[in-house]
């Protein structure tokens, strides 16, 4: 693990994924607070109120700097716009990490999910020496279903009714991806 009190930025083709900040609490609002986004991802609350923006970017520099989480925003390089947010709980024990992701609707099926999320699966092995990261969907979110098999991601099985979510329970897809060792 890193032990920079600074998280680092990540560069892709078409995206700055850099820590969030208190300035971006507006956009996060705005965005996670669409209805959509709360229907499909399970830490997301709905409505997204007043300041649950701020007291969740207010986590993440504490998080960062205790090894539990690296949290990015994906913004556009071509124009600074935030269009979502990657990141991995990391669990340095078993030197894994689960991840997770959304995106704004506005910026949806244009690639942005899987272009942020490889690159923060390239993060999580090189920079922090991850043996195995992995994730979970509703088994209703094809989207992201199928965002985590571009990645590479291998599905490990199905949970039936493993989460309570808005109002009735749901089955979870798993997936994951481990590093891979020389012999």
């Amino acid at each position: 693990m890193l032990t920079a009190n600074l998280q680092p930025e990540i560069t892709t083709e078409r995206l700055l994924l850099r820590q969030l900040t208190q300035s971006d609490a507006p956009s996060v609002q705005k965005l996670a607070g669409d209805e959509a986004i709360a229907a499909t991802a399970l830490n997301i609350p709905h409505p997204f109120e007043d300041g649950m923006a701020e007291e969740w970017i207010a986590t993440h520099q504490p998080d960062w700097e205790a090894g539990k989480a690296a949290n990015f925003a994906i913004v556009l390089r071509q124009k600074p716009i935030l269009v979502g947010a990657v990141g991995l709980s990391l669990n340095s024990a078993n030197e894994e990490a689960e991840l997770g992701y959304w995106i704004g609707k506005p910026y949806w099926g244009q690639g942005y999910a899987s272009e942020a999320a490889l690159a923060v699966l390239e993060f999580g092995f090189e920079t922090l020496k991850l043996d195995r990261i992995y994730a979970t969907c509703l088994r209703r979110n094809i989207a992201s279903a199928k965002v985590l098999q571009k990645l590479g991601m291998t599905q490990e099985g199905s949970q039936k009714q493993r989460v309570f979510h808005r109002g009735q329970f749901e089955e979870l897809e798993l997936y994951s991806l481990v590093k891979k060792h020389k012999c």
